[in-house]
C-alpha cells in the first residue's frame, strides 16, 4: 500500500481576497426608501377626491420604487469599487488527495 502523501498533489495559485456588497440588499433597500419617500411626498400635496389617496400613491410607487431600487443598485457598485481598490493578493493552496484502493480492488 503506498503512502497518502505519495497520493497528494498540491497545486499553488494566486487569488484577489475582498468583501463584496450583497446588490440584492442594496436594491430592496433602496427600493423600500423609494417607497416611504413616495408615500411622504404623496401626503403633502392634495389628492383628487376622485381618484383617491391609494390609486395615487400606488401609481407614484411605481416611480419611486424604481428610482430607489436604480439609485440603490449605483450605490453598490460604487461601494464595490471602492472595495476593489481594499483587495489584498494571497497564495491559495489547493491539495487534492486519491482515495487509497479498496480491498480486493485492482490497481493501475
Amino acid at each position: 500500500m503506498t503512502d497518502p502523501e505519495e497520493r497528494a498533489v498540491v497545486t499553488e495559485t494566486q487569488a484577489r481576497i475582498r468583501r463584496a456588497p450583497k446588490y440584492p440588499a442594496f436594491m430592496i433597500v433602496g427600493g423600500g426608501i423609494g417607497a416611504i419617500v413616495t408615500f411622504i411626498l404623496t401626503m403633502l400635496f392634495p389628492s383628487d377626491p376622485a381618484v383617491g389617496f391609494a390609486a395615487l400613491f400606488g401609481y407614484f410607487a411605481l416611480y419611486g420604487v424604481t428610482a430607489g431600487v436604480v439609485i440603490g443598485a449605483v450605490l453598490a457598485l460604487i461601494v464595490d469599487r471602492f472595495m476593489l481598490r481594499r483587495a489584498k493578493d494571497a497564495t491559495v493552496e489547493l491539495t487534492v488527495v486519491e482515495a487509497p484502493p479498496v480491498e480486493g480492488e485492482i490497481e493501475d
